[in-house]
């Protein structure tokens, strides 16, 4: 999927959400580890969205953040 992420983040909850489409009530969720979500597309099985619980302070505590999925990145053509 090559998509914009957008992030945003909820301060009161302490989740940072990224975004690759709208979060959608027909995604799957799955529970990929260390307090980490994931939205799937039920047609697909693409994670679509990633919320990252305790993001604040688990950047606090350790200073390093790991997120366990694989990523791509592309530069774009000038």
């Amino acid at each position: 999927m090559s998509a914009k992420l957008i992030f945003k983040y909820d301060r009161t909850a302490d989740i940072l959400r990224i975004d690759a489409v709208p979060p959608d009530k027909e995604q799957e969720t799955e529970e990929l580890g260390n307090d980490i979500i994931a939205r799937l597309n039920p047609n697909t099985d693409d994670i679509e969205n990633l919320e990252i619980l305790f993001f604040l302070a688990r950047l606090l505590r350790s200073g390093l953040l790991e997120v366990p999925i694989k990523a791509e990145f592309y530069a774009r053509n000038a």
